[in-house]
């Protein structure tokens, strides 16, 4: 025991000393170590069975065992480990083929990288070149990814942590409303008018509209069920293209493959990641309609990365793919989907602490306010980027020491878990948040 004790703290130590943690002041990278995973579980060095029930950054969609992946991995690093892009390998054509089929409406050609930072980037390269416009519309309340541009695209507070000199924008990104109304004075349909008027100013300089479905990491915004296709209309009067980024909405999470098919809309590009391969390789996708992909027949596709397309990673992509299919993963979180609506909706009727309860499927989200009267955040959006220990850090600290994982992010606890749970881890994981709420309940202002 005391020898086990000795390698994880060696291990901490040594990841503390050498790497660079993400997204923190470094004096806050204290990274736990896990040794080990099982089903919809975690598990430290120290012999802890953690319930990750947000699939940590919402990506292990299909829970630590999924065998058909891992042989799939195993069989193609044995096989044909790498080529570079310019080489077919069947991995990537039979993955091609299957987004095709699973995506919604016409789209049809995909062009691959390594994360959805990066298929958010490609959407931008190709729109703009598709409509010879360069500007990229976004909402506030957003996040799409981490490098210049996409980073520049999100309303994430993550965007001006270091300030303008350090951290400029990427110029031709525009910032517009979401539908947000919980304690906004904007209700959807006004954001709409925004939007539309904003086009309207903007002069058809605008190449796409950029959204995620129901927003994740910004607040798990759910928004009416005639805004997306009401938006994806006042695009397309513009001249500009709809792009739907279901890095975290993609492959099952909302009970259908993609977000976009629950409100009956078809995007221009589509760009995804995270359950693309279930997190087993890093692998993202651009997706585009055929339309646009006969487009660049003719005219440069001026993007290319070592890794696009890399044939073990596909692999996973195709037997993850099949794995959702196989196992019912969709069905399921449709069907577990309602289940933790009505629990999450009955913790919201016994915690005055939440103020409202957002999402689909699996995809959801509880807001904590600190008054029954109005909406009074715990944390402010800079909180993100700060040291501050916030009451949403509080409560997941203590769901956490009951052994169950919740990611807080913007006053919000994301609720996000495997595609692979039944109404068991369910029942532990609501249990768990029922007493951490309490935290909450009682930091709420008299």
């Amino acid at each position: 025991m005391a020898s086990q004790q000795s390698e994880r703290n060696e291990i901490e130590r040594l990841d503390r000393e050498y790497t660079l943690g993400t997204w923190t002041r470094q004096r806050d990278f204290d990274p736990t170590q896990i040794a080990d995973t099982e089903g919809p579980r975690i598990v430290t060095a120290e012999g802890d069975s953690i319930l990750d029930f947000s699939s940590q950054y919402v990506c292990t969609s299909l829970g630590y065992d999924a065998e058909r992946v891992c042989d799939a991995v195993d069989e193609q690093i044995r096989n044909v480990p790498y080529v570079n892009p310019g080489w077919a390998t069947e991995p990537r054509a039979r993955l091609s083929e299957k987004l095709a089929e699973i995506t919604p409406g016409s789209l049809k050609k995909t062009f691959y990288s390594t994360s959805g930072t990066e298929a958010n980037e490609v959407a931008f390269k190709i729109a703009r070149a598709y409509t010879g416009n360069h500007k990229i519309l976004s909402r506030y309340r957003s996040y799409h990814g981490a490098t210049a541009a996409s980073l520049s695209a999100s309303g994430d507070p993550r965007r001006v942590a270091q300030g303008p000199e350090i951290q400029p924008e990427v110029p031709g990104m525009v910032k517009g409303p979401d539908p947000y109304a919980y304690g906004s004075s904007l209700d959807p349909d006004k954001s709409l008018e925004y939007i539309d008027e904003m086009l309207e100013l903007e002069g058809g300089t605008v190449a796409a509209v950029l959204v995620e479905p129901l927003v994740g990491s910004n607040g798990v915004l759910t928004p009416p069920d005639d805004y997306l296709p009401k938006l994806k209309q006042i695009a397309h009067d513009h001249g500009a293209l709809l792009i739907c980024d279901e890095v975290m909405t993609g492959f099952g999470r909302t009970g259908e493959w993609f977000a976009s098919t629950l409100y009956e809309t078809e995007p221009d590009i589509i760009t995804m990641a995270k359950g693309l391969t279930g997190s087993y390789q890093p692998l993202a996708a651009t997706t585009v309609t055929e339309e646009i992909g006969e487009y660049f027949e003719d005219n440069l596709l001026n993007q290319g990365h070592t890794f696009a397309g890399h044939p073990t990673a596909c692999a996973a992509g195709v037997a993850a793919i099949e794995t959702y299919e196989e196992e019912g993963l969709v069905e399921n979180a449709r069907e577990m989907g309602e289940y933790l609506t009505a629990e999450l909706e009955s913790l919201a009727d016994r915690h005055p602490s939440v103020g409202e309860r957002r999402g689909i499927g699996l995809h959801q989200g509880l807001e904590l306010t600190r008054s029954t009267d109005e909406r009074v955040p715990f944390e402010e959006r800079s909180d993100k980027v700060s040291s501050n220990t916030t009451v949403l850090d509080e409560v997941g600290a203590h769901a956490l020491d009951n052994d169950v994982y919740f990611y807080t992010s913007v006053n919000t606890i994301v609720v996000t878990p495997p595609l692979t749970i039944g109404e068991a881890e369910v029942d532990e994981a609501v249990a768990a948040l029922d007493e951490a709420l309490e935290i909450s309940d009682d930091a709420m202002d008299a």
